[in-house]
């Protein structure tokens, strides 16, 4: 599942990258032909890399939320719930230690 993501996540970044320079090779043949200004490109390309980076940031959120379902409908315990509970064991044992030399 893991090799699955990464290949999805390395197709996508390389969609996105080709596309990048796609719209900025565009935006320069715009500005040649002088329909566009150089700073009109720049603040578009500047206004559509953070909606870019937005999205990116939903995407992520989704899929750590999608992930998390997941894991919970499996039923598998979290970092944190297992750094809990050895902590929780250490506790036990150091009483156990305690008690047994008393």
């Amino acid at each position: 599942m893991r090799d699955t993501f990464k290949k999805g996540l390395a197709i996508g970044l390389g969609l996105a990258m080709t596309s990048k320079e796609q719209a900025e090779k565009m935006f320069d043949d715009l500005v040649k032909k002088g329909e566009l200004t150089q700073q009109e490109s720049k603040d578009f390309i500047r206004e559509m890399r953070q909606k870019g980076e937005e999205s990116q940031q939903q995407i992520d959120d989704k899929i750590q939320q999608k992930i998390s379902h997941v894991f919970d409908d499996l039923n598998v315990a979290s970092k944190e719930e297992v750094r809990a509970l050895e902590q929780r064991i250490q506790q036990l044992e150091d009483q156990q230690k305690l008690s047994d030399s008393e």
